[in-house]
């Protein structure tokens, strides 16, 4: 057992800190993704441009990248987007195939806002069943 500074016990790895992280919330489908985009939510790709440029773009979604997400998404934040208007706000993130995705909701959580969660295999399970994609 290695020390990690936290009290002696050895640091999470990361397929452990995502079983953690994905415990704290319940993680949505492409089809729930599409109804939480329907009721006013947010399509969040976080998604980097390679991967955009490549793969398309989910018609409608608002692209923010990872490095600005917290700063774009916090209602209180002084460099938010104009849909960033209050903490209840339902918000699905995706990434390529839902990985970055649950971490970065972890993250969304800790700012406030409670109905954050993301989609089940990313933006290549959004394709997988069919659903638009501009290129």
């Amino acid at each position: 057992m290695s020390d990690d500074r936290r009290g002696g016990t050895e640091p999470a790895g990361i397929d452990e800190l995502l079983e953690r992280v994905r415990a704290g919330f319940v993680r949505v489908g492409p089809q729930e993704a599409v109804a939480a985009a329907a009721d006013g939510g947010l399509l969040v790709d976080i998604r980097y441009a390679e991967l955009r440029e490549r793969d398309g773009l989910i018609p409608g979604a608002l692209v923010i990248e990872r490095n600005e997400l917290e700063w774009r998404l916090d209602p209180q934040g002084s460099h938010r987007v104009p849909q960033a208007v209050s903490h209840d706000l339902r918000i699905v993130v995706l990434c390529n195939e839902g990985y970055a995705s649950s971490l970065a909701v972890a993250s969304l959580r800790q700012l406030g806002l409670h109905r954050a969660t993301d989609l089940i295999g990313g933006f290549q399970a959004w394709r997988a069943a069919g659903l638009p994609v501009e290129t």
